[in-house]
């Protein structure tokens, strides 16, 4: 392999760099989700509760957003085709080691490391694509391998779903293991040496930490992951103890909800350049608004699933929107940029999935859409906060020039 000229744009992204950038973050999706989707088995087979079992996805929410800036500051100046393998190889480790562990306790340290895979990957991943697109490109290119999210949320929540109520959770981590494996592979061989974007100095992190605007829109990320988490961390639970759904009519609940935001995302990259990824942060939050506010409508499987559409449709579009509004915001940046927008993902999730959990935890014993607290209420506080933000991000990049 050629080295490439160490310019952005210099050379155009390959295609097939691109879809092994979208499938490694297809793998690194399914990891994330995959305690969620098998959460009804991991709690049975490690006896614990469904708040006990949730804090797995807030501990390693917790890592991968404390990681993302300080890893990304660390290998600043790695080359990206080793960086990028040896993170999904990792991944790949992590997930074959926890579907080993005996315990709950044994679980959680181990899912604690292997997660900080997830902070290297995606982060680098975008900040790579940025770096080899051209002005022009970059906004599609970084939608299109955040593509690989939403194929995990068609694909990967109800196959974990399927998987962890026919076989058990363990298969549902082998199977993450496996596909790491895959995906390591793949960016090993069509990655080019010397991808190497130049380090950012301690000047330039103060400078990002300092702009007002920048800034705003991270904190909108961790906003709106802090609604969904709020709710999306107790999906499998609560279609099973108040919608009475069962283990195949829950996986196609969450092919459902995946098929929409994978459609969301395909929207999303075809348009994001003549839209205007401000705009479309905007409706994605919007949509999400929309269905946490008509959440009580959901009492049967039907309305329920009608209900989740608009929020599908905003779900990862929103993820994949904030990434190419703060890469084209900030190209020289965007190292630092995805890092942080990654960290404020993890950050939402870890306080959603926790409050969530402390609302279960305290409507204990009780019955039906009762024992999950009103969560959609919370969920839908913040995703407001969100677009209150949001809106006065946009307004001060335009003042500021």
């Amino acid at each position: 392999m050629t080295a490439v000229p160490q310019a952005a744009g210099a050379v155009q992204a390959t295609a097939a760099l691109r879809w092994a950038l979208l499938f490694g973050n297809f793998a690194i999706g399914c990891g994330v989700m995959v305690t969620a989707g098998s959460l009804n088995d991991l709690t049975r087979s490690l006896q614990v509760s469904v708040a006990v079992g949730g804090q797995l996805i807030t501990i390693a929410a917790v890592v991968m957003a404390f990681g993302a800036p300080l890893l990304a500051a660390a290998v600043g100046g790695f080359d990206r085709r080793r960086l990028l393998t040896f993170a999904l190889a990792w991944y790949a480790i992590g997930h074959a080691l926890s579907a080993l562990m005996p315990g709950y306790a044994a679980l959680v340290p181990v899912r604690a490391a292997s997660v900080l895979a997830a902070a290297v990957f995606t982060p680098q991943a975008a900040a790579t694509a940025a770096w080899l697109a051209t002005p022009a490109e970059r906004g599609r290119l970084i939608t299109f391998i955040f593509l690989g999210w939403s194929v995990a949320s068609v694909v990967g929540m109800p196959v974990h779903s399927y998987i962890g109520e026919t076989f058990g959770w363990r298969y549902a981590f082998g199977v993450v293991a496996l596909l790491a494996l895959v995906a390591a592979a793949w960016v090993w061989r069509v990655v080019p040496d010397g991808v190497r974007p130049p380090a950012m100095s301690l000047r330039s992190w103060r400078e990002v930490f300092t702009h007002p605007a920048l800034m705003a829109m991270v904190l909108v990320t961790a906003l709106s992951a802090a609604g969904q988490f709020t709710v999306f961390s107790y999906f499998a639970p609560y279609y099973r103890q108040v919608l009475g759904a069962t283990g195949a009519q829950t996986s196609l609940l969450f092919l459902w909800f995946g098929a929409f935001g994978l459609l969301g995302n395909v929207l999303l990259s075809r348009h994001v350049d003549r839209f205007g990824a401000s705009r479309a942060v905007a409706l994605a939050l919007g949509l999400m608004a929309l269905s946490m506010l008509l959440w009580p409508l959901g009492t049967s499987l039907g309305t329920m699933a009608a209900l989740l559409v608009p929020w599908a449709l905003g779900c990862f579009s929103s993820n994949s929107a904030q990434q190419a509004r703060l890469g084209q915001a900030a190209p020289a940046w965007a190292g630092a940029l995805m890092a942080l927008n990654t960290s404020a993902i993890y950050l939402g999730q870890a306080v959603g999935a926790a409050g969530g959990g402390a609302l279960v935890a305290a409507h204990a014993g009780q019955a039906g859409a009762a024992a999950f607290g009103g969560f959609h209420r919370i969920g839908l506080a913040w995703l407001l906060a969100a677009l209150a933000l949001s809106a006065w991000a946009t307004h001060r990049m335009r003042r500021d020039g």
